[in-house]
């Protein structure tokens, strides 16, 4: 059998309520003291936002012509896949750019709200045979063609494809959280396979939406009351509480890093997702066990920490807490958790990525987060972590894990 190459993270594009850059959300994370939360809670009352921070979302997208077509999700992702590939040293290299995949997590496109809202108050107010003839004519006469098109989930890779110059092949993959741990896995899996030398991946998601808010609410998906940590909301039936973000990663083989004398930040160890029935009580942890042994590494060995990408939703975040708390019991190394939810909010499509991302800043900066909440499973600081488990559980469906380790002295200086 032929011996899977080594995935390493040379690139990383992060933007979120935060703000931009690697400098931005490492200060602001792992403190002391640490940065408050920036949550909005009046704009989409009663449901609570992590709003976009101080990011420039124009500045690598140079043409106002490409701009004007996309929504804010799509120059979101489009930003920090430029950001990603600055990183990686590869931006304008287009003996790399013409090879180079892609590998995208997106939902779907922002809707004309005032539109939506025209045609609903007049429906209110017609007899219900009248509804559906009136609705079809609106639907014929004020949808703008070029808007819908340019709402499509896979119109993110396209404009990334456009603006950077990336023209290998792409893929979307649309599923909410577990299309974000599967990209990364689809990346990963391509590089180990030898498939691919260098992949670009990640996802966005624009939480400032009252269409995609109603959209999880009709769910009951959705954080009402004021805002709580992640952990805390378990107590009083759970929700979400949506974020802006944006995180794409440039995944490439060890040789070729090495080879145009790239450093890198961590290396993908192991990728492993499902997708359990929750049609009963602990499916959820039951899932996550069955996840952590296929993980074939010896992860008491040595320091661990923790990236949770628990949402809040019920009843995934109690399975996902009770999970950590029996692997944390059973295990004789010191681990610490951190649900980075609560400080960035969650991102859906995106948050997977963005938790990769922050355990490849956290490797490299020979350090850990400090605690967002007070709760056992947040225990203080404790030494260096040589490796991070990022966990993945969707509010809805979907179940993975991610293990990122520390590299040896190729790796990248802060």
């Amino acid at each position: 059998m032929v011996q899977e190459r080594e995935a390493w993270v040379t690139g990383l594009g992060i933007v979120s309520s935060i703000g931009e850059g690697h400098e931005a959300h490492w200060h602001a994370l792992s403190g002391p003291p640490v940065v408050p939360a920036q949550v909005d809670s009046s704009s989409h009352a009663p449901y609570t936002v992590h709003p976009l921070g101080d990011v420039d979302i124009d500045r690598l997208i140079p043409s106002k012509a490409d701009r004007k077509q996309m929504g804010t999700w799509q120059r979101l992702g489009v930003h920090a896949a430029g950001l990603a590939l600055e990183d990686a040293g590869v931006a304008g290299n287009h003996q790399i750019l013409d090879r180079m995949d892609l590998v995208v997590a997106a939902g779907n496109g922002e809707r004309d709200e005032a539109f939506d809202a025209k045609v609903l108050n007049k429906l209110c107010i017609l007899e219900p045979s009248a509804k559906a003839p009136e609705l079809n004519a609106a639907l014929i006469s004020g949808l703008r063609p070029t808007l819908y098109l340019g709402e499509l989930s896979n119109l993110l890779a396209g404009n990334i494809q456009i603006v950077h110059k990336v023209t290998g092949s792409s893929r979307t993959l649309k599923g909410e959280e577990i299309a974000g741990l599967s990209a990364v896995e689809d990346a990963t899996r391509r590089v180990a396979a030898g498939q691919a030398d260098i992949v670009l991946t990640g996802g966005a998601l624009n939480a400032e939406r009252d269409d995609l808010l109603l959209s999880y609410e009709l769910a009951h998906s959705l954080w009402t009351q004021p805002f709580e940590p992640v952990w805390r909301r378990t107590r009083v039936g759970g929700g979400f509480v949506p974020g802006s973000a944006a995180a794409f990663l440039v995944v490439e083989a060890k040789e070729h890093a090495l080879a145009r004398g790239a450093k890198a930040y961590a290396r993908i160890s192991a990728i492993v997702s499902d997708r359990s029935q929750r049609a009963s009580s602990g499916d959820v942890r039951k899932s996550l066990w069955q996840l952590r042994e296929k993980i074939d590494n010896d992860l008491s060995n040595g320091p661990t920490g923790i990236l949770s990408g628990a949402s809040g939703a019920e009843p995934a975040t109690s399975e996902e807490h009770t999970f950590l708390g029996e692997w944390i019991g059973s295990s004789q190394a010191a681990i610490a958790v951190r649900a980075y939810g609560t400080r960035m909010g969650h991102a859906v499509e995106a948050h997977a990525p963005v938790g990769i991302a922050l355990a490849c800043l956290s490797l490299v900066r020979n350090g850990f987060f400090e605690p967002f909440e007070s709760d056992p499973l947040e225990k203080p600081n404790m030494a260096a972590p040589e490796r991070i488990l990022v966990t993945s559980v969707g509010h809805w469906r979907g179940e993975g894990l991610a293990l990122i380790e520390r590299i040896g002295i190729e790796a990248r200086q802060p």
